[in-house]
């Protein structure tokens, strides 16, 4: 076993008071410090207090000590070890030291998943975070956000939520009336993180073909050709992005050409409908800016 000890700090030019304030907003509906929709938001099942459980994604902790305005020490969950703290210093300067200490005992496989796969993403997470600060804290200070590494970049690409196969939704009202007896259809969805665009039209990129239809909630594209009929519905309910494909074929052309590209198109759906996540999740404001801008 091995300790790892993490530490970041940033200097921020606001009242210790201010930045206290903000960190007691953290997993609120208004956090406005989780660097989301990019990372996973800040959840507890319970608002922010000693006992509170959750976590981020994959990682899940809960509040094992809250000193409101000052500090909160987050605890992993068994089995997993160790804690993490976000906390504010007062500096003579009239501004505050802001600090994320992460300590864990960490066996060897552990810590070469840290070390390889973990650290990047930690470090890049706690200095956005950390940008958010400023940008809430001192409104149009921070001149130079984070860079990410490439590594960090990869790490992120790996561990990016995966669109899942799911049953065609009763609520994809302009899929389910495209054709009356349609040959092929399925349905692959992804949960949308806060933040992320809740208009179909923003999704318009997911298919490079032409509208069809629209709804409040649904965007329908699609074409028409000799040997079959395809419509693909960008649709936006539960908080979720669902891409539905109905196919109707015409002669035995059609059936012959799309036998074969059946077996293609799942994965193919899939990996166009995280593309598009990817992008609106990179293009999206982050927490501080849409308090400033809630039209957006």
């Amino acid at each position: 076993m091995r300790t790892v000890r993490n530490v970041h700090e940033r200097h921020i030019a606001a009242p210790a008071e201010v930045v206290g304030a903000l960190l007691d907003r953290v997993s609120s509906p208004d956090d406005p410090l989780s660097p989301s929709p990019v990372w996973p938001p800040i959840r507890f099942d319970r608002p922010l207090g000693v006992g509170a459980d959750g976590g981020h994604g994959f990682v899940r902790y809960s509040v094992g000590a809250y000193d409101p305005g000052r500090s909160i020490r987050f605890d992993f969950a068994p089995p997993s070890n160790g804690f993490h703290t976000l906390s504010t210093q007062p500096l003579d300067s009239g501004g505050c030291r802001v600090s994320h200490v992460l300590e864990q005992q960490q066996g060897l496989k552990s810590w070469l998943l840290w070390t390889l796969v973990i650290r990047p993403l930690h470090d890049t997470m706690i200095e956005e975070l950390f940008d958010n600060i400023e940008r809430a804290a001192t409104p149009g200070t921070l001149t130079r956000p984070y860079r990410w590494s490439r590594r960090a970049r990869l790490m992120h690409r790996l561990v990016t939520a995966r669109p899942k196969a799911t049953a065609v939704p009763a609520g994809a009202e302009l899929a389910n009336r495209a054709f009356a007896t349609p040959d092929f259809a399925d349905a692959c969805a992804i949960p949308l993180a806060p933040g992320m665009p809740r208009d179909p039209h923003a999704w318009r990129d997911v298919l490079p073909f032409e509208i069809q239809a629209t709804a409040p909630n649904e965007l329908l594209l699609g074409e028409d050709a000799g040997h079959l009929d395809f419509r693909a519905s960008v649709l936006i309910a539960d908080d979720t992005v669902t891409l539905t494909t109905v196919v109707r074929t015409h002669n035995w052309r059609g059936r012959l050409y799309f036998a074969v590209i059946r077996r293609f198109h799942p994965p193919i759906a899939r990996r166009m409908l995280r593309r598009a996540y990817r992008r609106l999740v990179f293009a999206a404001p982050v927490a501080p800016l849409r308090a400033q801008t809630p039209a957006q």
